[in-house]
């Protein structure tokens, strides 16, 4: 395979990965698994499960990374990650682009339509159901958890965007990807257990058992805060920030379908729109950032080109030129 076509059969192999989390974890969800033990769980296991490789492969070949380096780092990762110039035809689709994905996701959030299509008519796959699940699912359907859901969401991904933001900054002095993936999973897991203990102080809820609440805590933690996180520091270094970014909607769409398949979930029309409106919003970011990717590439080069032949002209001729002139 082309090492070019790379990153881009990465990124969406992290948001499949990304939509079997979700799938799984509502699952989890569903049976009475806390969400922030969830989360500490899947830290923690993926702190265990990085920490011996990532000191086996790199602790010797790290470089040195301080803490004022790392703060001018994320200051600076803040400003000119990405531009966005109206005045070019790939700067103008691009910022169209991000409008249609913003308007895919809106429209999965809050317009559901008619029913569009069932995949499984009479038994979906994953028949698991709790009395606190059920509650859960009466309790979302309410229009102010939806408010406040979307909010959190909102949230979540603002913070999310800093951090990838941060990454492509910190990999550029700190190249170590399994060190930098271990010390964000360990310190992680230091604030979730904070959280997870301060809320929960039952024992029983702690427990796990060989069932499905520990498949998703083992598939989250090494699977994706081990395994993906690993991968979306790659595709971050070799492409930077904003393309890892904008490939998020294609796990939103991947976990729709698999929602419909697994759960019987009946795909609404608002779901079926959205999921288009997000595959076109994806493709005119894309095109617009290889477009300008290409301008870029070919501006560097004929700079280059330019500089060696003034570095190979001969002195001589450049003196009888100044003095015929």
């Amino acid at each position: 395979m082309d090492s070019s076509y790379k990153p881009y059969v990465v990124v969406v192999v992290i948001q499949a990965l990304y939509a079997g989390m979700q799938i799984i974890s509502k699952v989890a969800l569903n049976v009475g698994l806390k969400s922030y033990i969830l989360v500490f769980y899947r830290q923690a296991i993926a702190t265990i499960f990085l920490a011996p490789i990532s000191l086996f492969l790199e602790w010797k070949t790290a470089p040195p990374l301080t803490f004022m380096a790392f703060f001018k780092m994320c200051m600076l990762s803040l400003f000119g990650m990405e531009k966005l110039n109206g005045r070019t035809i790939p700067g103008i689709i691009k910022i169209f682009g991000i409008l249609i994905c913003l308007g895919g996701a809106i429209t999965i959030a809050f317009y559901n339509g008619p029913p569009y299509l069932r995949l499984l008519m009479h038994n979906h796959l994953l028949n698991i159901h709790s009395e606190e699940g059920n509650q859960g699912q009466n309790i979302a359907s309410s229009s102010t958890t939806w408010v406040k859901g979307v909010f959190l969401m909102l949230v979540s991904y603002l913070f999310w965007s800093f951090w990838l933001l941060f990454q492509g900054k910190i990999l550029e002095a700190f190249p170590s990807r399994l060190l930098l993936t271990t010390f964000q999973s360990f310190l992680s897991a230091i604030q979730c257990f904070l959280i997870a203990i301060a809320l929960e102080r039952n024992p029983n809820e702690w427990k796990l058992g060989w069932n499905v609440k520990l498949l998703s805590v083992a598939y989250s933690g090494i699977v994706i805060s081990g395994i993906t996180f690993f991968l979306q520091a790659w595709v971050v270094q070799k492409k930077g920030p904003v393309f890892q970014a904008i490939w998020t909607p294609l796990g939103l769409i991947y976990t729709v379908f698999a929602a419909a398949v697994l759960f019987g979930q009946i795909l609404s029309l608002g779901s079926v729109l959205g999921a288009i409106l997000l595959v076109v919003g994806l493709y005119c970011v894309l095109w617009g950032k290889i477009k300008e990717q290409s301008k870029d590439n070919f501006s560097s080069q004929l700079t280059n080109e330019t500089k060696k032949i003034d570095t190979n002209a001969p002195k001589d001729d450049i003196r009888l030129s100044l003095v015929s002139a």
